[in-house]
């Protein structure tokens, strides 16, 4: 069976590190991968380390093997090209179409999906030099991940470093998948979310009792981040606001973190002022205590219990839906319905979906504890046209996908009116 061809660019940049990892999960899952440093890159980490991770030779140069024009032939046989680290110089060159070596030009040749990962000092990154450049990679269909915020070289801190290596993995990953099942937007083309504005909730929500307990749910978030992560890959500028998740930062993505409803309600409305799409597939608390304890509430020496009073918190999808930051902004629910005696899972989500006024809800019937937690998903996408998609059992990543197309196909619906 053929393995998918994935040429790793490495550019000269302290990063250059952390792009072994990347080669190792490269490997590790079954991809065909040819490395290609720059010169500078092999200042950082040397040759015999790069042949050694990949099991293939390695050379900077287009004058090695030059009998196999591997300047064209690295770029058209391959599947996927991504440079991790990409640095300023990069991506100039490649918004310029300079081509001066080996990398350089196989992103020239390339004609499947690119993905650059930059990581420079924040100075560099917001030169307009460098805002010009990425602005024109993107307008060509390139995957342009957008820097982590942290510790860069020395004592200097900001936008800049290179997101975490399994991260851009992950977005190269959804990438290949989305161009092997021949979606148009990751064979080449613009992305499909490129220049939208997304915000994503995710996680569960924390109502304090007292200093040491709370009241929540079981939700891990992972669905949240499937979506944030696959988002970013079709091109948007995705936030996301999480709640009490413990999961990496998805690469290329604006993490907010909250704790409590009354904190993700702020959040989300904030971020969606400008957002062209909402995805709230956070499980907000519905309740939360009416008061709450300073200090820890102590057990009873004659064994009885505290009484404790709720409220209900606000809904925050009612509200996002009915009170729209502008007209043409879709907006997603999930519902997680169990069906009781006065009706099944279905027929409470379609009530769900009226009630909170929302384009798509996305319901999980999760009986038994099904979802929670699990690297898998199914679904039902219903939508407020009377439309039902089901999704059969996969990855929370398909299912995410399956969503944004959804939601890029009702974005779409006013442009193509006017």
């Amino acid at each position: 069976m053929s393995r998918p061809r994935v040429v790793l660019g490495v550019s000269g940049g302290i990063a250059a590190y952390k792009a072994c990892e990347l080669l190792r999960r490269f490997t590790e899952s079954g991809h065909d991968v040819t490395v290609v440093p720059t010169a500078a890159a092999l200042e950082f980490v040397g040759a015999p380390t790069w042949a050694a991770l990949s099991g293939k030779p390695v050379s900077a140069e287009v004058w090695t093997g030059v009998h196999e024009v591997p300047h064209v032939r690295l770029g058209q046989t391959a599947d996927l090209v991504v440079v991790a680290p990409a640095t300023a110089d990069l991506l100039a060159k490649a918004a310029h179409g300079l081509a001066d070596d080996l990398l350089t030009n196989t992103l020239l040749t390339a004609r499947c999906p690119v993905v650059l990962a930059p990581a420079m000092h924040t100075e560099m990154w917001e030169h307009p030099a460098t805002t010009a450049n990425v602005a024109t990679l993107r307008s060509r269909g390139v995957l342009v991940v957008e820097p982590a915020e942290g510790r860069l070289t020395g004592a200097d801190t900001g936008k800049g470093r290179l997101p975490d290596p399994e991260e851009i993995f992950e977005v190269c990953r959804d990438v290949l998948g989305r161009a092997a099942s021949g979606t148009s937007a990751a064979t080449g083309g613009a992305a499909d979310l490129a220049g939208r504005h997304v915000v994503v909730s995710a996680g569960g929500t924390r109502e304090r009792l007292d200093p040491v307990r709370f009241l929540s749910n079981r939700s891990s978030g992972r669905q949240g981040y499937a979506l944030a992560r696959a988002a970013a890959a079709r091109g948007a500028e995705v936030t996301l606001v999480a709640a009490n998740v413990a999961l990496a930062d998805p690469a290329g993505v604006k993490v907010v973190r909250v704790e409590s409803t009354a904190e993700l309600r702020d959040a989300v409305l904030s971020a969606a002022a400008g957002a062209d799409a909402v995805v709230m597939a956070a499980a907000p608390s519905d309740f939360r205590p009416t008061t709450t304890s300073d200090t820890k509430i102590k057990k009873a020496d004659d064994g009885s219990a505290p009484s404790i009073t709720l409220q209900q918190n606000p809904d925050i999808l009612k509200e996002i839906s009915h009170h729209r930051a502008r007209p043409d902004q879709v907006v997603v629910g999930f519902a997680a319905e169990t069906g009781d005696a006065t009706g099944s899972v279905l027929d409470l989500a379609r009530a769900k979906l009226a009630r909170k006024g929302c384009d798509l809800l996305v319901v999980n019937d999760v009986s038994g504890g099904a979802v929670f937690g699990s690297t898998d998903n199914e679904a039902v996408i219903l939508g407020a046209d009377g439309s039902a998609v089901d999704v059969p059992h996969g990855s929370k990543s398909a299912l995410a996908h399956q969503i944004w197309d959804e939601v890029v196909a009702r974005l779409s619906r006013p442009a193509s009116s006017g």
